[in-house]
């Protein structure tokens, strides 16, 4: 088994609020990747004590620790699970109900001798890759199909569409936004590979169109995490001006891939 991973911040003078980790049981059988990407409140919003950065580790050591040690619930559960322990690290002195209360973006994959399960919520991607080369992203696009007009400004996209039906979910402290994670299980015999990226790394495809899933995960069969996210910095710094593909507001986003060969 081979697995790599690298992770860069946007803003070398931020806390980089990606995280990521990955799990091999002592037992030697399967593993578990998780990826998060943390959302960024806007200035003065937000209301609680607690960054970002601390948002994701302890969510994060929350998913890897339990989808770990319990293979008996499904991801869709250890999500749930992981998200109230995380609330419930910071009710008594946050005010969790904010729109903007810390959240996150989650990529995770568990496989054993039999079978690898997934779970994606919100704009991060997990890429699948089968023996004979074949790449499926599994993708929540759900914010991709909210009107721009909705996105038209933070308050906005926060009252109307984040975390409410017919918009987009992220992780943040409502347990039950667990059920709305596009989840699957697909046959071990059936991936070669797996990859999990951020936003910020995903920009190769989804904003640089250097190439399909298929080129992203050879790019990283070859070059590994770091080469992708070193690759995306290039292109980035070639286009300061955001001109490409109206890429936003960051010239460089936090970014973090996580390779597996099987």
């Amino acid at each position: 088994m081979r697995i790599e991973l690298a992770t860069a911040p946007g803003d070398p003078a931020r806390p980089n609020e990606d995280w990521a980790a990955t799990v091999l049981p002592a037992a030697g059988r399967g593993g578990v990747l998780v990826v998060l990407d943390g959302v960024t409140p806007p200035p003065g919003n937000g209301d609680c004590v607690h960054d970002v950065s601390w948002f994701t580790a302890r969510l994060g050591g929350a998913l890897t620790e339990l989808s770990g040690s319990r293979r008996d619930i499904p991801l869709s559960g250890i999500l749930a699970e992981s998200i109230r322990r995380t609330a419930d690290a910071h009710r008594d002195t946050c005010d969790l109900s904010h729109p903007r209360t810390p959240q996150a973006t989650v990529v995770v994959a568990r496989w054993d001798e039999e079978v690898v399960e997934h779970l994606v919520l919100s704009d991060s991607v997990l890429l699948l890759s089968s023996p004979d080369g074949v790449v499926r992203a599994v993708l929540d696009d759900r914010l991709d199909r909210v009107p721009r007009s909705v996105l038209v400004s933070d308050s906005v996209a926060d009252a109307v569409a984040r975390n409410r039906e017919g918009g987009f979910f992220t992780a943040a402290a409502d347990p039950s936004v667990a059920s709305r994670a596009i989840t699957g299980r697909t046959p071990v015999r059936d991936v070669r590979a797996l990859a999990a990226l951020s936003d910020g790394a995903s920009r190769w495809v989804e904003t640089f169109r250097e190439g399909d899933w298929g080129g992203c995960l050879a790019l990283l069969r070859k070059a590994g995490p770091q080469g992708l996210i070193d690759r995306v910095r290039e292109l980035e710094r070639a286009d300061a001006a955001g001109r490409t593909y109206l890429r936003g507001s960051k010239t460089h986003d936090d970014a973090t891939a996580v390779y597996v060969e099987l």
